[in-house]
């Protein structure tokens, strides 16, 4: 049995879905905190050397081998030798059992807030409104307690709209909503950065602290020891945020690249969902930086200690900042948090995406009968994420599988297409599709860019074994971290050792590089 494949009825629909899975609530929050501690403008020298480096190049690499294969990644990486497929399933896996389960619990908050902005429900103390009132948090990881019916009925409702625009598809609707969602979020945010730049103090903190560059923060030449760990540090942190940034490694872009058409500048393409997801985390730090600056004016206190890193800077500091506007201020709180919400949905449609599609390839399986499944199992695995102690859960969880998990699918994959499949093959791909890539990729994907996430993986564990993530006690680490790896490791196992039903995908014809030549 063979099922039909779904196409983009348009580049641009593509385009607008893959820059969608990109932008999300890291480019709001993590990007701004990571930027203010490692140097303002000088952190954007790494950030953008890691986008050339290593964003650029895995990127294109996902982008080539879906289209070139026409699969899912278990699919890509099973053509490439079936004794890769489980590297094609941990990457989906992962991203739907390993990130989406909490992911959609913090678009959860982020729905429960847009309702809150409409009467600044957090009050004047919103920090103990977040963890107090709304988590209700518990002492410790040790005590998950019962659940929190908003969080639980908000995240119910995030898996249902989920579900509704994966089950109509990828044309009907991924494509459709992904054509209304992202103009949306970018309008919203240019609005609320040109509101955001007439505040009072608001000019001075982006200036001062975000355009401005401490350039020892990112001089690994440094003839302090101190300053140069420090600094390789920032460079390690640079090319983690560029990779989590760019949805690489979850196997997102390989699934949306083969729905594209024979002929597709997959080259130009994979250049402008970099470029528009970077740009976008540079314009939304220019919003992050400027509320923060007028609150810390309007309080009299200083820009370090009013910004916050995390969830806390949306649930705590942007709150506060939206109480003191002078007016609009509940408008400005209900942009906010549904530009939050548009970027949450985006990014979770394509989680829950790349794993329906391993299945339907794999088992033939209709896509109603699927995204029902994996919805519906998605929303019980969320349910730790919903208790009094979910958020610490979550903690480790993101720590585990964003520093190794994801690295450790993009180091392989990188090893696979460069070495065993020849990066070369795949380069010429490109030309055969009009999109001709420069030769120095094929260096960067089989040495530099694994080399770096080698190293991402170094420091990754050095610092684990220093000392515990967070202060956690290590049977929590391993309960949590460790647990979920191996949950999602399990699934990727059984999944691979399953048979095919569709055995007419894997006889897909592996052109060599003499065949290529001649």
């Amino acid at each position: 049995m063979h099922t039909s494949r779904s196409n983009w009825q348009s580049n641009l629909g593509f385009l607008l879905a893959a820059i969608g899975s990109a932008i999300g609530l890291g480019n709001v929050w993590r990007f701004s905190y990571m930027a203010h501690q490692h140097g303002g403008g000088a952190f954007l020298i790494p950030y953008l050397v890691a986008l050339v480096v290593a964003g650029l190049p895995i990127m294109l690499l996902e982008y080539g081998l879906g289209h070139k294969e026409k699969g899912s990644s278990p699919l890509s990486f099973h053509r490439i030798g079936p004794g890769f497929e489980g590297l094609g399933w941990w990457m989906p896996v992962v991203a739907m059992f390993g990130i989406m389960l909490y992911y959609s619990v913090v678009i959860g908050w982020c729905l429960n807030y847009l309702v809150f902005a409409f009467t600044h429900a957090w009050g004047d103390d919103p920090q103990k409104f977040f963890f107090g009132n709304f988590l209700q948090l518990s002492d410790s990881a040790a005590h998950l307690g019962g659940f929190r019916p908003p969080i639980l009925i908000s995240t119910a409702i995030v898996w249902l709209v989920c579900w509704v625009i994966c089950f109509r598809g990828i044309s009907h609707g991924i494509e459709k909503v992904s054509k209304i969602f992202m103009p949306s979020l970018f309008i919203l945010t240019l609005i609320m950065v040109g509101w955001t730049l007439t505040l009072d103090g608001a000019s001075e903190a982006i200036w001062h602290h975000y355009l401005s560059a401490d350039w020892t923060k990112i001089n690994f030449f440094n003839s302090d020891p101190v300053l140069r760990t420090q600094a390789i540090k920032v460079w390690v942190a640079a090319f983690g945020q560029i990779f989590f940034t760019l949805s690489l490694g979850f196997g997102i872009m390989i699934t949306y690249s083969s729905y594209l058409p024979d002929k597709s500048n997959i080259s130009t393409n994979a250049l402008i969902t970099c470029v528009v997801n970077c740009l976008y985390s540079l314009v939304a730090g220019l919003a992050v930086f400027g509320i923060v600056g007028f609150m810390a004016k309007s309080q009299g206190v200083a820009f370090a200690e009013a910004i916050k890193g995390g969830p806390q800077l949306a649930f705590v500091v942007y709150p506060k900042a939206i109480s003191l506007l002078p007016q609009f201020s509940t408008l400005f709180g209900i942009m906010f948090f549904l530009i939050l919400v548009l970027a949450g949905l985006t990014s979770g449609v394509s989680l829950i995406e790349a794993f329906t599609c391993s299945l339907m390839d794999k088992f033939a399986w209709k896509r109603t009968k699927v995204i029902t499944i994996v919805c519906s199992a998605g929303f019980i695995g969320s349910l730790i994420f919903t208790t009094n102690g979910g958020l610490y859960v979550l903690d480790i969880a993101d720590h585990f599988i964003t520093n190794y998990g994801l690295i450790l699918g993009g180091l392989l994959e990188c090893l696979v297409v460069g070495w065993v499949l020849k990066a070369t093959v795949l380069r010429r791909h490109f030309a055969k599709s009009g999109s001709p890539l420069p030769v120095i990729w094929d260096f960067c994907i089989k040495y530099t860019t694994p080399l770096i996430l080698v190293l991402l993986l170094y420091f990754a564990a050095t610092v684990d074994l220093h000392e515990n993530y967070e202060g956690y006690s290590t049977a929590q680490l391993i309960w949590y971290g460790g647990g979920i790896m191996f949950f999602c490791f399990t699934i990727a196992i059984v999944l691979t050792i399953l048979p095919w039903r569709q055995k007419g995908l894997l006889t897909h014809h592996h052109p060599t590089e003499d065949d290529l030549l001649t």
